[in-house]
């Protein structure tokens, strides 16, 4: 074996030492943590630099995540110049926030300048005051106009999204012109899959798909081979509603245009898919009263987020035992009473959390309007009745077993059905009443639906059960 073939099989045999990072689940494998944490510890950049090279930055996202506060900052120091600063827009805010304090200025702004415009904008919007403004200004003139150009525009809006790089051709060009333009220029984007035809005043014309680009012969003219039929956003516009564009025309690549109507970027799929996840995301977390929160964050950023609803809840809690005290006699005389009448709230705040969710799914993805929001109230109430039914022959029946009382049974029989339509209706209606006040329905709609199942199961319960043991 000749020197070079034993070197060739040397390292062959060191990539092999390496464990894989993810286990058969699709785990972080727990061996190569702890190897690369114990390299860290011994700031060994070479083996470090090794590890973390066949790394996608999502999976570097992950193992910044997985990784000690300390170790993620030795870790980026000990890559240097190799780190990739797309990395840090696949960890949670947490992390991030952390990270960018520590980091250099001159460190971020290197960073930064290989980055995507729209990558680049997710971490600057995080760094404020006199910081960003050392980093943009670090930056060659261009990308930081660019730069604070997306910066103006609100949070959480298309302009925010948009990535500044894409090829924009006239109309009066050839293909061939285009397709020589495209091999000569240096600062095309790394990927795109449309090209943006604009007039002087860069109005947006047309798109050309590359694929039909590619079809054409070389002497076509763009105006005759592109579509003319636009579909574009407007950069203030909320990243939800943009993404609801791309899922009604299923699209990978959509113009955003100013005020002016100008050319001002591009959203693609892969940011869209990130604005699908978080908004949903959201939406999850306020339904159960939740906050901004992440996994990474500390103790008390996790009860700030909480703090809020858990004291809404506690009023409402409140407000069900007053209604219970207002039957403390009726209770007194047949402690049966207490003992079944949190099986009537609880089966119906469950029922009144399935329709809520229904209700708050429709609201945010924009399926409930005017044409069908009878048909769905309509539905829940029938939907109510025919569980309240089923539930109320089921208890009932179990009632009357247990405590040898069919009349007992009657009565939280009859209580189940009331709750039931309840919950049916105000997890549909409360929804739609915070909607047409302009509150968000998946922040406020638990309180309020879990108020009602509670007070409505508790007073028809109890109040039944006075009338019918006061007459019987």
């Amino acid at each position: 074996m000749s020197n070079a073939e034993q070197a060739h099989w040397t390292d062959d045999a060191e990539l092999d030492a390496i464990p894989p990072l993810r286990d058969e689940d699709d785990r972080l494998n727990r061996d190569w943590i702890d190897q690369i944490v114990d390299l860290i510890a011994m700031k060994d950049e070479n083996e470090v630099a090794r590890y973390m090279a066949p790394l996608h930055a999502s999976d570097v996202g992950d193992v910044l995540e997985a990784i000690s506060p300390a170790d993620r900052f030795e870790l980026i120091s000990l890559l240097g110049e190799l780190f990739d600063y797309s990395a840090l827009t696949e960890v949670d805010d947490a992390v991030r926030l952390e990270l960018m304090e520590l980091l250099p200025n001159t460190d971020i702004a290197r960073g930064v300048q290989e980055l995507d415009s729209d990558d680049a904008v997710y971490i600057l919007e995080d760094i404020q005051g006199e910081d960003r403004e050392e980093i943009l200004d670090a930056l060659p003139t261009f990308e930081r106009l660019a730069l604070k150009r997306s910066l103006d525009f609100p949070e959480e809006t298309a302009g925010r999204r948009m990535q500044t790089e894409f090829i924009a051709i006239p109309p009066f060009w050839t293909v061939g012109q285009t397709i020589d333009y495209m091999r000569e220029a240096d600062d095309l984007p790394d990927d795109f899959h449309q090209i943006y035809v604009v007039d002087p005043s860069y109005n947006l014309l047309g798109t050309l798909a590359l694929d039909r680009m590619l079809r054409a012969k070389r002497p076509a003219v763009i105006k005759d081979i592109m579509n003319s039929t636009i579909i574009e956003v407007e950069a203030e516009e909320d990243q939800e509603e943009a993404a609801r564009v791309f899922e009604r025309y299923d699209l990978v690549e959509v113009a955003v245009v100013d005020e002016t109507r100008r050319l001002v970027g591009v959203l693609t799929v892969d940011d869209i898919v990130d604005v699908i996840q978080e908004e949903a995301g959201e939406d999850i977390k306020r339904l159960a009263g939740v906050g901004n929160e992440e996994i990474s964050g500390n103790v008390w950023n996790a009860v700030r987020s909480r703090l809020t609803w858990l004291g809404v809840n506690l009023v409402t809690a409140i407000l069900a035992s007053l209604v219970i005290g207002m039957f403390d006699a009726t209770i007194q005389q047949m402690v049966a009473l207490a003992v079944l009448m949190p099986i009537v709230a609880s089966m119906g705040g469950n029922a009144g959390t399935q329709t809520m969710t229904v209700a708050v799914r429709a609201l945010s993805t924009r399926e409930l309007d005017s044409y069908n929001v009878r048909r769905l109230i309509t539905r829940e109430f029938l939907v109510g009745v025919v569980n309240g039914v089923v539930f109320a022959i089921v208890i009932g029946l179990v009632a009357s077993i247990w405590f040898a009382s069919p009349l007992l049974g009657l009565v939280i029989g009859a209580a189940m059905v009331i709750n039931m339509i309840a919950a049916g209706l105000s997890g549909i209606l409360i929804p739609l009443a915070l909607d047409k006040l302009k509150i968000d329905p998946a922040i406020a709609s638990s309180a309020f639906v879990t108020t009602v199942t509670d007070v409505v199961g508790f007073m028809a319960f109890l109040y039944i059960a006075a009338l019918a043991f006061n007459l019987f």
